[in-house]
């Protein structure tokens, strides 16, 4: 006889909030009386699983018995972006990366079809690391392009698990975007929430450069190197932002299913602004309690909870932070609701001045990809000091709105000061500054040609744009000067 099966160890003080309810009530777990039957025979007839693309997830599953589940995945090789204006061809679980979420109950007896699309070109199967035996059903679905496999196995013990392919060479398929995850939920299954999200971390690993445009190809000497070119939430950059961000109001509970692919790096999950009130680290049964951010391993999974307590948005991230700020891992999660001063406030002091111009609004990006691009790029680049209006900072950054010196510059002088930083005084709009702006010779030509041609055609400047080939040549003709 196993163990009984505990699912909560952690007690985790209540705060009682405005509204009567506790902060960490819906978290509370009970603990299973007796270990579950795992050998009983489904009941019923066969169920189909629901599938879900990320960021959504099955729901929550009520049966009080095993059933027999049948699940269907479609693997299609498919060609789409994976940052603006920089297409891939990805290998999918569903056509979507990450692949399938699949939610089944412990004790299920699943049924896995795995079918490889007539129209793609090579083999592939799946290892499920819920799976216990050799493989993890690997052996039992190499299948080749026009085919169906089938295996069963039984979900006999609960967590996050994740799966992907395991077709020779292994780490190419992963890379190349053939994972996801199943969830094996206890008898009885989580607490209800108001929101559960999934999302999975992923490398690739392309030929070209960050943001180099056009189709890209895998580039194997990068993966054996662990030099990913992109880290991506949910295989794409931006995948999870503007219109695409998770969405919650505030007070409500919130369930994250966090996956990490790899094939080669470990994630550092974080929201910043957020405290996570408990953590299922790699999956499993066993809570944190109060966590800013979670290791997740390659192949591993977490699961985090946590309340909305203040309405904005949040951005979720790998706290290894150039792989946010430079390689993509970066989304958010957009709280609406009534505002929470008590809780934090917003700036309650500042520096007055005068005469600032009055700045017209960014250029709309829509459909354009070289001015997403140069949006991306000066978001997570640029904001910080000149500001995301452009306005910069009175005597410390210099304004790109509405700038005479960005006006009356030589591109090449502009291109310049990127490409080998700037320091020493300069007058803009009649102010003087004498600080110090940090090379930035890491972003491609594209980037900073896309950059400097969204910042001269926002911020009520109609300048004309910068071409990756200026770029190109002012980046040569210092890297031949004596």
């Amino acid at each position: 006889m196993t163990k009984t099966l505990i699912l909560a160890v952690v007690a985790v003080a209540a705060c009682r909030s405005s509204s009567g309810s506790t902060q960490d009530d819906f978290i509370q777990v009970v603990p299973a009386e007796r270990e579950p039957d795992v050998t009983s025979t489904p009941e019923g007839h066969p169920l189909l699983a629901q599938l879900t693309d990320a960021p959504e997830v099955p729901a929550k599953i009520f049966r009080k018995h095993p059933a027999h589940v049948i699940v269907e995945l479609t693997i299609n090789e498919i060609e789409k972006e994976i940052a603006p204006g920089v297409r891939y061809t990805f290998w999918t679980f569903g056509g979507q990366v990450p692949g399938k979420f699949i939610r089944v109950r412990q004790g299920d007896i699943v049924e896995v079809h795995l079918k490889n699309d007539p129209a793609n070109k090579l083999p592939h199967n799946i290892d499920l690391h819920a799976v216990s035996g050799p493989g993890g059903g690997a052996a039992s679905t190499f299948t080749a392009p026009g085919h169906e496999s089938q295996f069963t196995f039984r979900a006999t013990q609960p967590g996050l698990y994740v799966y992907h392919c395991a077709t020779a060479p292994v780490p190419m398929h992963v890379a190349n975007g053939m994972y996801g995850m199943i969830l094996v939920e206890p008898p009885g299954g989580f607490p209800s929430v108001a929101h559960e999200y999934y999302v999975m971390q992923g490398e690739f690993y392309t030929s070209g450069k960050y943001h180099d445009l056009g189709l890209q190809t895998f580039d194997m000497e990068k993966g054996i190197d662990e030099r990913p070119t992109y880290v991506l939430f949910d295989g794409a950059e931006g995948s999870l932002v503007g219109d695409k961000a998770l969405k919650a109001d505030t007070g409500d509970s919130i369930r994250i299913f966090f996956g990490n692919a790899g094939p080669n790096l470990d994630a550092n999950f974080h929201i910043i602004g957020e405290i996570f009130d408990r953590v299922y680290p790699e999956g499993g049964s066993i809570a944190q309690a109060h966590v800013q951010t979670t290791l997740v391993p390659a192949g591993g999974a977490t699961i985090v909870e946590f309340r909305a307590t203040v309405p904005g948005t949040y951005s979720l991230v790998d706290h290894a932070l150039f792989r946010a700020f430079n390689k993509g891992a970066v989304g958010q999660l957009r709280v609406e609701g009534p505002t929470r001063n008590d809780v934090m406030s917003p700036k309650t002091a500042d520096l007055a001045y005068g005469g600032a111009p009055i700045v017209a609004p960014p250029l709309r990006t829509d459909g354009n990809p070289v001015l997403q691009m140069g949006e991306g790029t000066f978001t997570r680049i640029c904001a910080a000091c000149h500001l995301p209006t452009g306005l910069g900072v009175p005597g410390q950054f210099p304004p790109l709105a509405h700038s005479d010196y960005l006006a009356s510059a030589p591109k090449d002088k502009i291109i310049g000061h990127l490409l080998h930083g700037l320091q020493g005084p300069l007058v803009v709009n009649g102010m003087a500054y004498n600080g110090q702006m940090p090379m930035l010779n890491f972003l491609s030509d594209v980037e900073i040609a896309s950059v400097l041609t969204y910042a001269r055609a926002s911020f009520g400047n109609d300048l004309s744009p910068v071409s990756p080939d200026d770029v190109a040549r002012v980046r040569g003709q210092s890297a031949s000067a004596p």
